[in-house]
């Protein structure tokens, strides 16, 4: 009879550990040369791996680079971590509509000044708009999953009566974060948490009953 035996779990460790050396080497050079001069050769001798690992568990450095951005900026771990993933999270719901937008409005202008982030978040979005693959990995794994979340927070102002009962709730998420994210893209100007609160309260003046 044929001996199918489970990988052991000191096996499964060294996995691990290799996937999240790959990842953060991506994330880190990145930063550094640019996706232009990213290379799987280059994450591989960064990460201590051989380049046939690499695309045992990736099919580009594309993909390599959106997993590593997705473990960095929202602690999801992909295929073998553990955690919480977008699609578990929530957005707060403290019954105050106005409070919990400001709030997550707020930590994400914090993410996207935060220097450890700027280029990588910067050179993905450029990619995404060029790379079809890319794109359609970045809908499903996160664009979606996110406007979902999104959505099921103002259903439940909308439920509360505190927004309009006919309110397109996807018209409502791209006036709230679409500007800000074009503000970043573009460099119009400081992306301020003071901004961020312009944006929800001048919004919410139209969304309300």
């Amino acid at each position: 009879m044929t001996d199918q035996r489970r990988p052991s779990a000191g096996v499964a460790r060294r996995s691990e550990t290799s996937r999240r050396a790959v990842l953060t080497a991506a994330f880190e050079l990145a930063a550094e040369v640019g996706y232009a001069k990213l290379s799987i050769e280059g994450i591989a001798a960064r990460a201590g791996v051989g380049k046939q690992t690499i695309y045992r568990w990736w099919p580009s450095k594309g993909a390599v680079l959106f997993d590593a951005f997705l473990m960095f900026t929202t602690g999801e771990p992909g295929e073998e971590g553990g955690g919480e993933s977008v699609e578990e999270a929530a957005l707060p719901d403290t019954g105050d509509v106005e409070a919990d937008l400001k709030t997550v409005m707020f930590a994400t202008v914090d993410e996207l000044n935060d220097p450890r982030y700027d280029r990588t978040m910067r050179t993905l979005s450029i990619e995404i708009a060029h790379d079809a693959d890319l794109a359609a990995l970045y809908a499903e794994r996160l664009n979606r999953p996110m406007r979902e979340l999104k959505k099921r927070r103002l259903r439940a102002a909308q439920e509360a009566g505190q927004l309009a009962a006919d309110l397109d709730l996807d018209v409502a998420v791209d006036l709230l974060w679409s500007p800000l994210l074009v503000r970043w893209l573009h460099r119009e100007g400081p992306l301020t948490h003071e901004y961020a609160a312009a944006l929800v309260e001048t919004a919410l003046g139209g969304m309300r009953p």
